[in-house]
């Protein structure tokens, strides 16, 4: 049985047609001042330019700095399983265009370093009562390749 998948949320990032095609996040550019955003924005916070247009950003970048959650966060906001798990959370410094706050895949804080390679990819965020597994986008270690 093939289980069903979807986007947290429409427009924050590509759905890969395959596993050589991998995803990446749509943000967007200020025609005017050139502002990279994500997620995408029609107006820009710089300038305040109503022209922007949608580009997709890099998936490779560098870890900037990270925590890590231990304990399960008050819901609301929290919406995750109630079976908590830690999981780290950073910035990513995608080259030439912004910082990127994402989820981590690593949680354990001894595995993560300030100027890791990282490349971006798609996890499991929870399960609807369906069995359909909603994606979000988090970033993993990629010690072998180069942003």
């Amino acid at each position: 049985m093939k289980t069903t998948q979807r986007p947290v949320a429409e427009g924050l990032f590509t759905w890969p047609a395959s596993d050589t095609d991998p995803p990446r996040l749509i943000g967007s550019e200020c025609a005017g001042c050139g502002l990279v955003s994500f997620p995408a924005a029609t107006d820009c916070v710089r300038c305040a330019s109503g022209e922007s247009k949608k580009r997709l950003l890099a998936d490779r970048g560098t870890l900037w700095t990270y925590t890590t959650q231990g304990f399960r966060p008050p819901s609301p906001p929290y919406d995750g399983p109630a079976a908590f798990e830690p999981y780290a959370v950073g910035y990513v410094e995608l080259p030439g265009e912004l910082l990127v706050e994402a989820r981590l895949t690593e949680p354990d804080p001894d595995r993560l370093r300030i100027g890791q390679h990282m490349r971006l990819t798609l996890v499991p965020y929870t399960v609807q009562d369906d069995g359909t597994e909603v994606m979000t986008f988090a970033f993993a270690p990629a010690e072998e390749e180069t942003p």
